[in-house]
């Protein structure tokens, strides 16, 4: 498949979400579906919150059209293959289905984290059943490969969990979430199709194509935000297309380089549990000490905000991309970069110091009045 056929799909998820967005914001401003602005927020006023039904629209049309194509044009086995293959595809599919109607039924009625919980693992176990999971690893210390067995599937389980999450976890900005997910699937795009995985480079395309769309009414000032709808698809998609592609490869760094293509969510989301901790707060607690939150304290507005993350997370995409591809010295002058970049912007961002939160300020103003 050609890079003009992958142009062609993520123009497909582009426009559909690019007409169901206005669409989607009527029906929800009719129907009172807005997000009111918490202590957290950033909006100062109600805003559309269900955008990732838009999203979903966009996604699903460029998978349903490469498939059509498949099935009726001869467009080559990307999707529709035979046996264990097309299951696969099958359970991507039915897993995409799951975690974005658990996204939107937290959306308009809010669930427990236990509940979400649930949802999110109902997805996974539906790709996981379905074969797609980590049944090896490249020996790091010698030839050969590690069977994994039975333990793959409860890594698999992990994986796709946590990755769907790391995403939810830094939408906190306009256009934030949709950003950093098109940058990571464009690099998981490049690799996929250098590595001939046409299936996981068909899901990459179909999400390019809706997050950048979708950043025509997210970017700031935004008239629609995805809510959890679209941040937990768009995690859980990113998981499978790197399951289905970067890490079918053999080779033990491979495991890494997602990781290192989604570097910014996933060290927020460390740096949040490591300082959570050491505050002595519930890890589950949010508060104001996000990434994000940072830079805007900083003296930073939302959109330069927003662009220092994109390229903090451009750096990092490339960095993953070298450390795929390249041997000997270069792979670890690539690994040491990426460390040392994620190191200064975290002491300069304070990201490990404890953050004052609303609870503690209300609680010492009662103080002072009484």
């Amino acid at each position: 498949m050609s890079a003009l056929h992958y142009l062609a799909l993520a123009c497909v998820a582009a426009v559909v979400t690019l007409v169901a967005t206005p669409l989607v914001r009527r029906f929800a401003l009719a129907r009172g579906h807005v997000h009111t602005p918490g202590h957290r927020d950033v909006h100062t006023r109600p805003v559309v919150r269900i955008g990732g039904v838009a999203i979903f629209a966009g996604v699903m049309a460029a998978i349903l059209t490469q498939a059509a194509g498949e099935r009726f044009f001869g467009w080559g086995g990307a999707l529709i293959g035979a046996g264990s293959a097309r299951a696969r595809v099958l359970g991507v599919v039915i897993g995409l289905v799951l975690i974005f109607l658990t996204g939107l039924l937290d959306d308009f009625r809010p669930l427990s984290p236990g509940w979400k919980l649930v949802g999110e693992v109902l997805a996974a176990g539906v790709v996981v059943a379905s074969g797609l999971r980590i049944a090896y690893i490249g020996n790091p210390f010698g030839g050969g490969l590690v069977q994994l067995g039975l333990l793959g599937i409860p890594i698999t389980l992990v994986y796709i969990v946590g990755f769907t999450n790391v995403i939810n976890l830094i939408d906190g900005l306009d256009g934030l979430a949709a950003g950093v997910s098109a940058i990571a699937g464009i690099t998981l795009l490049v690799l996929a199709a250098q590595g001939n995985r046409l299936d996981a480079a068909v899901v990459a395309a179909a999400l390019i194509g809706a997050c950048v769309a979708f950043l025509r009414y997210n970017f700031h000032p935004a008239t629609i935000i995805m809510g959890d709808s679209g941040a937990l698809f768009l995690g859980f998609t990113l998981s499978v297309i790197s399951l289905m592609g970067v890490m079918k490869s053999t080779a033990a760094i491979a495991l890494a380089v997602p990781l290192f293509i989604v570097g910014v969510p996933i060290f927020d989301t460390a740096s949040a549990i490591i300082r959570r901790t050491i505050q002595g707060r519930p890890i589950q607690e949010a508060d104001r000490g996000h990434i994000h939150h940072r830079l805007l304290g900083r003296g930073f507005n939302q959109t330069q905000t927003v662009l220092i993350i994109y390229a903090w997370c451009i750096a990092l995409a490339v960095g993953g991309y070298t450390v795929r591809w390249s041997a000997g010295p270069v792979k670890w002058i690539a690994f040491i970069s990426l460390f040392a970049v994620t190191g200064i912007m975290a002491y300069w961002l304070g990201l490990f110091e404890a953050v004052h939160h609303p609870e503690d300020e209300e609680s010492v103003s009662a103080g002072t009045r009484e």
